[in-house]
């Protein structure tokens, strides 16, 4: 008998992470939050957090992100906690990660490749894939310095997926030229998303689509509403490709139902550029539905960030519904709470919240028939039922 062979997990990477705190009055989130979320996307990514450095600073420091002290200091940490991996909660110059890395001698992975690699690991459709090897493609491109040596010699694991691992020995024009035919390839989808779009104006199904920070729990409300079967999992970026999903309504009319990519602090122009197809779904929405988790510590923090995104989409003057959800997980554990209960509870607490603000648990399928009930007031649409 042949011996049997068992397939052994390399070891996960160890990785040390780094914020900048900065006095920028712009800055809505202090490094502690920030910090906290690049832990949770490193996890996300598969990597061991071992250590993690916050130092202020006025701003960044054009050669390597963190002062010469900071520097020395972590440089110092690794024979402690050995780490295998830096990971900064910005998005660095080429010249900042070179400097890092000659300095650190180990990799060294920004925010941007962080969340990239996530992508890379989410990515489901041919759309999806597309949108995200591009997003890579971008973020490759100036950090060529002629050569892939200084990736090349610190091997695989997270920020290499995708181009960065395959295509080490590419140049730029091979590299520009790969882009060229992404784009091409993508605009064919956006054509057809413009065709889908005009057909939905022409049928005069009104769209909603779902807006939010990312976990927020859009795809769990997308599906109490529709008896869809999206994946939705306690992790960021679980939605990339985006779903729409046809409500029928009482009165034999429809709408249609749309989830979307969650928003993130410091995302990525890169991300926005790729999935620029996808988040034109939010311009010709005839309504956002902005998904809050209202359990979150950083709900505030969360909702400034979707704001200024939508700022940014120049969509801040879309009618929406403000749509606080995870209520369930506010409420006292040791009492048994019925819907009504729980939606009159919050009703009480938050009296200044206006018509437009709706609590609902999407787990627990609480405050739905509230939630479309607004919907329908504010679309050419007559009554509008949960069933």
């Amino acid at each position: 008998m042949g011996k049997s062979t068992i397939a052994v997990k390399p070891p996960r990477e160890r990785a040390l992470l780094i914020t900048v705190g900065t006095k920028n009055e712009n800055t809505a989130v202090c490094p502690e939050v920030s910090q906290e979320e690049l832990a949770q996307l490193s996890i996300s990514a598969g990597v061991e957090v071992v250590a993690q450095v916050i130092q202020n600073l006025p701003h960044p420091v054009n050669a390597t992100y963190i002062g010469k002290g900071k520097l020395e200091e972590i440089a110092a940490l690794k024979s402690e906690v050995e780490y295998d991996v830096a990971i900064f909660d910005d998005e660095l110059t080429p010249v900042q990660q070179r400097n890092l890395e000659d300095a650190l001698k180990v990799k060294v992975i920004d925010r941007v490749a962080l969340i990239l690699d996530i992508f890379a690991k989410r990515a489901r459709t041919r759309e999806g894939k597309l949108q995200v090897e591009l997003a890579q493609h971008q973020y490759l491109l100036p950090r060529l310095a002629g050569q892939w040596s200084h990736l090349e010699r610190l091997g695989g694991g997270i920020g290499t997926r995708g181009p960065g691992e395959s295509q080490l020995e590419t140049d730029r024009r091979l590299i520009n030229k790969r882009i060229q035919k992404l784009e091409e390839q993508i605009k064919k989808i956006r054509d057809q998303r413009y065709l889908n779009r005009q057909n939905r104006l022409r049928s005069g199904i009104p769209v909603i689509a779902l807006v939010g920070y990312t976990n927020a729990g859009k795809s769990t409300l997308l599906n109490a509403l529709s008896q869809a079967r999206v994946a939705s999992e306690n992790k960021v970026f679980t939605t990339l490709d985006p779903t729409t999903r046809r409500i029928r309504l009482h009165n034999d009319t429809s709408i249609l139902l749309s989830d979307t990519v969650g928003f993130i602090r410091k995302l990525p122009t890169v991300i926005v550029s790729a999935f620029r197809a996808t988040l034109e779904e939010l311009a010709e929405a005839d309504l956002l539905l902005n998904v809050v988790d209202f359990a979150s510590p950083y709900a505030a923090e969360e909702c400034q960030t979707v704001e200024q995104i939508l700022r940014e989409l120049r969509l801040e003057t879309k009618p929406r519904i403000m749509v606080l959800n995870k209520i369930d997980r506010l409420l006292d554990a040791g009492k048994i709470w019925t819907e009504q209960q729980a939606l009159n509870h919050f009703r009480s607490i938050h009296r200044e919240n206006n018509e437009n603000t709706i609590f609902v648990s999407a787990s627990r399928k609480w405050g739905l028939t509230e939630l479309l009930s607004r919907v329908s007031s504010l679309l050419p649409v007559k009554d509008v039922y949960y069933t």
